[in-house]
């Protein structure tokens, strides 16, 4: 079975092609990865995505399942991948998951915490444990951040960018091929089909004002 992931969650986008053997319970421990590229993108991925997701091809002519991060992160970017995910259920038949991306940081800790800028001063908290998110991702503010982190001061802290505020966050990036690799596992997955990007909050919608007679 051949698994194809997609991360543009944050600046630095990925992408990779995973082949495992017939046997599922196999899958983990002889897996190919048989392509895998990473690049970087400062407002859009799509150029970027979509030259990765070409060369990709040429290594598999069916792709069976698309496993796509959602977040949480770049809006627009998580919409992009899930946008080429699409492309691939249409055109191949490829059965889409879709899995947090904070759930394959890159890191060698089988277990963390990892944390980010949520906007509007809060931030968002997950723990991670085998690439399967026990909690979160959650809002949190500040106060209520600095108390979850101090009471889990044996967790290593990782984020995808500096955050003044928590200073013993490690940077650590979501990386395609964790993603692929859970996506084998079955693991981890909390979406399925229908993807759409993980939301730390509800959508704000202005709605318009009645117009006059």
């Amino acid at each position: 079975m051949t698994f194809l992931a997609i991360d543009t969650s944050t600046q630095r986008g990925s992408v990779s092609l995973l082949e495992t053997p017939p046997d599922p319970t196999r899958a983990s421990a002889d897996s190919t990865v048989l392509f895998e590229e990473h690049f970087l993108a400062d407002r859009s991925h799509s150029a970027s995505l979509f030259a990765a997701l070409e060369k990709a091809r040429t290594f598999a002519r069916q792709i069976d399942r698309v496993a796509v991060g959602l977040g949480p992160g770049s809006y627009a970017g998580v919409r992009i991948a899930i946008g080429a995910a699409l492309g691939f259920e249409l055109g191949l038949g490829s059965d889409l998951l879709g899995l947090p991306s904070v759930a394959a940081l890159e890191t060698e800790s089988a277990e963390y915490l990892a944390i980010g800028d949520a906007r509007r001063d809060t931030f968002y908290f997950t723990r991670v444990r085998d690439g399967v998110c026990q909690e979160g991702p959650l809002l949190a503010s500040e106060t209520e951040l600095t108390q979850r982190l101090e009471a889990l001061q044996d967790l290593p802290v990782f984020a995808c960018e500096l955050l003044p505020a928590f200073p013993r966050a490690t940077l650590a990036l979501p990386c395609a091929r964790r993603l692929a690799r859970l996506a084998a596992r079955d693991a981890g997955i909390v979406q399925r089909g229908n993807l759409e990007p993980i939301y730390l909050r509800d959508a704000y919608i202005t709605l318009p004002k009645n117009s006059p007679r």
